[in-house]
């Protein structure tokens, strides 16, 4: 009988030994083997786009685990000029034909570029338009401290066009690199009144406050998105201007006030 009962505890240290071992094995082969490696994609984009790609980064990251969406926004020209020097990128949305042409000229998109949205230019004032600004005229007058965009930059380039379309010349005390240094002159009250894109006024949330004039559509600036050629992220650089360009990117522009872009 105890040699039974000896035989018997052995062969239930057996099962359990064996039971252990194979939950070692199982546990030893499931780490995180389903986990995507992680990725960036680099995305440059003018100044106008901050909050709109924003709200889309959160969106594709959720989208995409592990990717990380970084974006590096300034002037339109600026960033042109970034890209044909080489620096690294996978996607350019700018805020006019002209400073995407700086880059296309080179061959350095994949693709030609897609039209996303247009914007248009808005007077931005402080709270309250203590000056009374009312016309495009106005910002003419001598005892306004006006900011703008410089010319290289598209939303220079489109007070410029207002210009020449109704024959009023400004002499701003200061031309800025990019929009939102533009409205934060204004906000700031280092400035009267600023020439911005209302989409900009919009952001700003009574930081300032909007005066539109009719001659701001002689100027409608046109934004253009493309894949940079031998970008180093391609496939998400594809899904990224899908995003932009399907339904959820154009109900957040149209949302932030953007237009629809041109054919």
């Amino acid at each position: 009988m105890k040699v039974r009962a000896l035989l018997g505890l052995l062969a239930g240290l057996a099962l359990l030994l064996a039971g252990c071992g194979g939950g070692s094995g199982a546990s030893a082969a499931s780490p995180t083997s389903g986990d995507a490696a992680p990725r960036t994609l680099t995305v440059l984009a003018a100044a106008s786009l901050t909050e709109t790609f924003n709200a889309m980064k959160t969106q594709f990251e959720t989208d995409n685990p592990g990717v990380t969406v970084r974006i590096s926004y300034g002037g339109s020209s600026d960033l042109a000029s970034q890209i044909v020097n080489g620096a690294p990128a996978d996607v350019f949305a700018a805020a006019s034909d002209a400073t995407m042409k700086t880059v296309t000229d080179k061959s350095l998109t994949a693709a030609p570029p897609v039209s996303f949205a247009t914007n248009v230019l808005q007077i931005a004032t402080q709270p309250g338009n203590p000056k009374g600004i009312a016309t495009f005229a106005d910002l003419a007058k001598p005892d306004l401290k006006v900011v703008v965009c410089a010319p290289p930059v598209p939303c220079g380039a489109a007070e410029q066009k207002v210009e020449q379309a109704t024959g009023v010349t400004l002499t701003p005390v200061s031309q800025e690199t990019d929009v939102k240094s533009v409205l934060g002159k204004v906000s700031s009250g280092n400035a009267d009144a600023g020439l911005v894109y209302v989409t900009d006024v919009t952001a700003a949330k009574g930081q300032v406050q909007g005066v539109s004039f009719p001659e701001a559509q002689q100027a409608v600036t046109n934004y253009p998105i493309a894949v940079v050629k031998n970008a180093p992220q391609a496939d998400l650089a594809q899904k990224w201007v899908a995003l932009v360009t399907g339904e959820f990117g154009q109900k957040t522009l149209q949302a932030a006030g953007f237009g629809a872009p041109q054919a």
